[in-house]
């Protein structure tokens, strides 16, 4: 490979342009900030387009690059190649992804074998520098694993399947074929009971080693997950059993921010669709507060609404989809308020919270309206809780 050309210069894109270079390969850059994105001429003498997962398919260069033969490559491809025969272990799903990874991490370390964590949120693949006999614990989400063509993982591990990033898939089944492709080259592939899929099960009431720090339910469902990776690689259950006893679990992911008066407050920003926020619910038994919104993602919010649980006692709308919401809301005759933004959901929150309440950050939307990304929004409601009195 001689010229390739990055499509996309986020955290991804970065890295997979740093890693071509340091490997002497000349690199065209493409981004909507540069204002280059529709110059077709970019692509003569390239032998591959690197993606970054935020560039959907659909774009003219994309497909200009397919019209002419030159390979579409994920970042994911990339660093997957220039890292094997490092062995992989790939993890997807509509939600748990990055708690699951993290989760298999410590397990690893646990356990005294070298493994790194990387991919979809995080540290780029791309960017990874490990030991040779290393294990690399991938996160894969759906936009990656439309253009992965060697990836070739030793475990291959899908958490869940529902709805979501249906404004880019367009349907539910071509998100579903996108998440399967991690099955494609995989040696051992650990499945949710119930789906039909190959593989070895899990669920949520599988007896484990220990039972894991980390609340609720579906937590229990990600720690079997990881807990039947563990075992497929050769690791004895006294290390998962450590590793479950004492994993914290992963910022912005249900996450207790402080306990004020008798409230806890919690960061679930990660939930930016409404089968995370039904599970983020669901790991509480206490009434909750519950702050929804931002930007839409496709998802018909009437089901969601109308099945929202009793203990949900106050919903306050922020950002762009609030009127959507507001309407599925009505429909289920379920109340509300609409605070606009984050900051005046937690003052109202404050105000109508008892004590034993949750107050959960849990959009069912992204963040794209207000904030450059879920970490961004997670920060903005820790900054905002940490200065209640």
């Amino acid at each position: 490979m001689k010229r390739a050309l990055v499509y996309g210069l986020a955290r991804s894109g970065v890295a997979a342009a740093a890693a071509l270079a340091r490997d002497g390969v000349e690199v065209v850059q493409v981004d909507s900030t540069l204002g280059n994105e529709d110059d077709l001429a970019l692509l003569d003498g390239v032998d591959v387009l690197v993606k970054n997962p935020g560039v959907p398919g659909e774009r003219p260069l994309v497909e200009e690059a397919r019209r002419r033969g030159i390979p579409v490559w994920s970042e994911v491809e990339l660093g997957y190649r220039l890292l094997r025969p490092r062995p992989f272990v790939g993890v997807t799903g509509t939600k748990g992804k990055t708690t699951t990874c993290e989760l298999l991490g410590a397990i690893f370390h646990v356990a005294g074998r070298d493994a790194v964590v990387a991919g979809n949120v995080g540290r780029p693949l791309s960017g990874v520098d490990a030991p040779e006999d290393a294990w690399i614990v991938c996160e894969l989400s759906s936009f990656q694993l439309e253009d992965v063509h060697e990836l070739t993982l030793e475990v291959a591990v899908l958490l869940n399947l529902e709805p979501d990033h249906l404004d880019r898939h367009g349907t539910f089944e071509r998100y579903r074929d996108a998440k399967l492709r991690i099955f494609e080259r995989a040696a051992r592939k650990i499945v949710p009971r119930g789906l039909g899929l190959e593989g070895t099960e899990f669920g949520a009431d599988d007896a484990l080693p220990a039972e894991p720090l980390i609340p609720g339910r579906h937590n229990r469902e990600n720690s079997a997950a990881a807990t039947a990776a563990a075992r497929a690689i050769g690791i004895g259950g006294d290390a998962i059993a450590e590793a479950l006893r004492t994993f914290p679990g992963v910022p912005h992911r249900l996450e207790l921010v402080r306990e004020l008066g008798g409230v806890r407050w919690v960061n679930d920003s990660i939930a930016t669709n409404t089968f995370a926020v039904r599970r983020g619910v669901e790991a509480y038994d206490a009434p909750v507060r519950l702050i929804l919104g931002g930007r839409a993602k496709g998802e018909d919010f009437v089901p969601f609404a109308r099945e929202l649980p009793k203990n949900v006692r106050s919903v306050y709308l922020v950002g762009e989809a609030a009127d959507e919401l507001a309407a599925a809301l009505d429909a289920a005759g379920r109340s509300y308020t609409r605070a606009q933004t984050l900051a005046r959901a937690v003052e109202l929150a404050a105000v109508e919270a008892d004590p034993g309440d949750v107050v959960l950050l849990s959009p069912a939307c992204a963040s794209y309206d207000q904030y450059a990304n879920f970490e961004e929004r997670g920060e903005e409601f820790r900054r905002l809780v940490a200065n209640l009195r």
